[in-house]
């Protein structure tokens, strides 16, 4: 072989910075040194990275969600091996292959498995188009819902989050992502959690679909149960599709398969992708009843009009199919539940225990950790330089010393947010838990200390919030 992809990576890898720079995003350097979280990764594993120096750290963003089982976990590895060995006649194009149709018999499988029993609701999810990722995947529903119901605009929620892709950021809830792209899609922001608000746009008859994140990933925002059974029958009452988008939240993040599945109801579109990769191969769906999706494939000279050229790669579909075995065959969903509990019991006696905690909200393994103003002098004068500096900069003197004091990887919530969130892999145990929850604790007691690190710390992004106005 005249190749060896590691000989190269091994040769280049000091000049990792050098490269970026050139070639890539140097913006994202800035914000990573700025931060403290400019580090070369050279391995994962289970819930865990390592870097050059052979540093271990613990996972809790698992790359947005995408590493539900872990890195590289070894089942899902073997069979990719496996597949990449039989040769198979892979993206033929003209043809049906039975791989997908494999895929999409599992997926719709799970996203029936805890049906709503109220009357009214729509057929079952029984058909599914493959994509590349979770924007994709929104992209689809998008259109898909327009073809059925012959209308043009969609509503979305303050706060969402759907993908970057130009139909994407047409439903997204902040304004920074939309600046500088020109005229999007025919959309409106409502309040999420208000039915009155959906109610007052949906009079107008010309919504094709109201799009939800059962909950917000942006900020972990989660509204009463009553809300999302209210939604749904508003949207049956004016012939609106409720399209509910798991591509965070999807296969066992909050506990059980499907967040909606929690309240009760049927959507009639569902997205998902992240961790039915499991890291490894693109892969994401768009999964909706036979009357939409024959509305769109309605006739012959109609077979092609919507395709993705890796939709159905083989590799990808090895890829679901083997995650959505391991889910049940390793009792995941039981863990998330299990080990969900228990580090909602652990974060709430610190709650208990200090005045700079808000509130944590939380199902399964998804968490959302919001911050206060705090009433001692050296925390609150901490917290007000930080937020006149750049409102929500408090949570990242959180995140930032349990990276670079404690190894664990964490993340800031959403822009201008006080808060920080959580997603470990979804078979993160308790001593995991409990090794987190101790590095909390210090963090959050230097947050209120004259800890010189903190100090300095806070200095440096106080620094780096007047440069990023700058930019």
């Amino acid at each position: 072989m005249s190749f060896d992809f590691r000989e190269l990576l091994n040769s280049k890898i000091d000049k990792r910075e050098s490269l970026y720079n050139r070639y890539l995003n140097s913006q994202l350097l800035k914000v990573l040194k700025t931060i403290d979280f400019d580090v070369t990764y050279t391995k994962g594993y289970g819930c865990y990275l390592e870097d050059l120096n052979s540093n271990r750290y613990l996972d809790f963003l698992s790359g947005f969600g995408v590493f539900a089982l872990g890195r590289n976990h070894p089942v899902v590895k073997q069979n990719l091996i496996a597949a990449i060995n039989e040769d198979l006649p892979n993206l033929v194009q003209m043809e049906a292959s039975v791989m997908p149709a494999l895929l999409a018999e599992k997926l719709v499988e799970v996203v029936n498995a805890f049906p709503a029993k109220r009357s009214g609701t729509n057929s079952s999810l029984t058909k599914v188009f493959f994509t590349n990722s979770g924007a994709e995947s929104v992209e689809s529903a998008i259109k898909f819902a327009k073809a059925f119901t012959k209308k043009d605009r969609i509503i979305y929620f303050n706060h969402a989050f759907h993908g970057l892709t130009t139909g994407a950021i047409s439903v997204n809830g902040s304004n920074e992502f939309k600046t500088g792209f020109g005229k999007l899609l025919n959309t409106t922001m409502v309040e999420f959690g208000s039915v009155g608000a959906v109610e007052k746009e949906l009079r107008a008859a010309d919504v094709a679909a109201v799009i939800i994140e059962p909950i917000q990933g942006k900020g972990v925002f989660e509204a009463q149960l009553d809300y999302y059974i209210e939604l749904e029958e508003i949207c049956r009452k004016y012939s609106t599709l409720l399209i509910a988008d798991e591509v965070q939240t999807g296969l066992g993040r909050t506990g059980k398969w499907f967040c909606f599945q929690h309240y009760g109801i049927n959507p009639d579109i569902v997205t998902v992708s992240k961790a039915l990769s499991a890291g490894f191969i693109p892969v994401g769906a768009m999964i909706c009843s036979k009357e939409i999706f024959d509305s769109v494939y309605s006739k012959m000279e109609r077979a092609m009009v919507h395709s993705s050229t890796f939709g159905q790669n083989h590799l990808a579909m090895v890829a679901g199919l083997t995650v959505l075995n391991v889910i049940e065959e390793e009792n995941i969903l039981e863990n998330v539940n299990t080990v969900g509990s228990y580090l909602n019991e652990k974060l709430t006696i610190i709650k208990d225990k200090t005045d700079i905690i808000k509130e944590i909200r939380q199902r399964g393994l998804i968490v959302g950790i919001e911050f206060k103003e705090p009433k001692s002098f050296i925390a609150k004068s901490r917290f007000k330089l930080l937020e006149s500096a750049k409102k929500g900069l408090f949570s990242q003197l959180i995140v930032g010393p349990l990276f670079s004091k404690h190894k664990i990887l964490t993340q800031v919530a959403g822009e201008n947010m006080n808060i920080i969130k959580l997603l470990p892999p979804l078979i993160v145990n308790k001593e995991q838990v409990d090794y987190f929850i101790e590095a909390f604790k210090d963090v959050i007691e230097d947050a209120g200390s004259s800890s010189t690190l903190m100090f300095d710390f806070g200095k440096k992004l106080v620094k780096g919030a007047k440069e990023y106005r700058q930019i």
